[in-house]
């Protein structure tokens, strides 16, 4: 028996990988994230499962009550999570407990919320001469910050941010990151990416709070930050530069290879 702990992607039921589709229509036991995981990723298994449970109401000993019951009956279970389960997904204290309990357990990867809207947004966000950091993070609540990781510090390295869980306080965010990128720097709020009601703003540092307001943002919603949302002055890659050697395009082939390719082009007469 093992419980898998699923990454559904941020949204669309689309946006999920072929493993963890899979492995969602054999379990016999589902527990997922009502608030954050759409119906739909279980259409198949409706009528199939023994037990599609939305976690949402219920708190972690009950959680774990679930998967230790279907432990002692022999069943495996989905517990599905909204993105990447490894990122924000309070993973980590449900496996200390199964660890305990001696139940086997695996991580199946999602797509973050990251990734979806800088797709979305049709950006990259990792521009040659730009940027070639992102930082996941997010603002700091409820939740315990060290000071090293508290904002201000990561903003002075001037990578690109990607804040989780930070929208009703995008106020303060901006008041600490214009020091470090100015407030021309640009900013897009992505709500509910890949849901049938998502929306977002663009904007720049100086704007962003005013244009969040008006669309009455307050939950669910990625901050990204970076001079990569608004930039088309950078380099092309060395990757596909015509110039730049690679192991897979070396400038000038080897001696030995072109020896190999000639005799492959004239056998000898021992060889023929």
């Amino acid at each position: 028996m093992t419980v898998y702990f699923i990454g559904a992607g941020p949204g669309d039921p689309e946006l999920i990988t072929v493993k963890a589709q899979r492995l969602i229509n054999q379990c016999p036991i589902i527990l997922y994230a009502g608030s954050l995981v759409p119906r739909a990723i279980f259409a198949e298994v409706e009528n199939t499962a023994q037990a599609i449970v939305d976690t949402a109401p219920i708190h972690l000993d009950e959680i774990i009550s679930y998967m230790e019951k279907a432990h002692n009956e022999g069943k495996d279970v989905a517990r599905v999570h909204s993105g990447d389960p490894s990122l924000y997904g309070a993973i980590g204290e449900q496996i200390r407990r199964l660890e305990d309990l001696n139940i086997d357990y695996q991580i199946i990867p999602g797509v973050t919320a990251a990734s979806a809207s800088a797709a979305w947004l049709g950006k990259e966000l990792t521009l040659s001469g730009v940027s070639q950091t992102i930082i996941l993070t997010r603002y700091e609540g409820k939740t315990p910050f060290p000071e090293r990781e508290r904002l201000p510090a990561l903003a002075a390295s001037g990578a690109t941010l990607a804040i989780h869980l930070g929208v009703t306080r995008i106020h303060k965010i901006v008041e600490e990151l214009i020091p470090f990128y100015g407030e021309d720097c640009p900013v897009a709020v992505c709500y509910r990416t890949g849901w049938e009601d998502q929306d977002k703003v663009e904007g720049v540092l100086a704007d962003i709070v005013e244009k969040v307001r008006a669309k009455k943002f307050t939950r669910t919603s990625l901050i990204l930050v970076g001079p990569v949302l608004g930039t088309d002055e950078f380099r092309d890659s060395y990757l596909y530069d015509e110039n730049q050697a690679h192991v897979y395009r070396p400038k000038v082939k080897p001696k030995n290879l072109r020896s190999v390719e000639s005799t492959q082009a004239h056998p000898t007469r021992h060889q023929e």
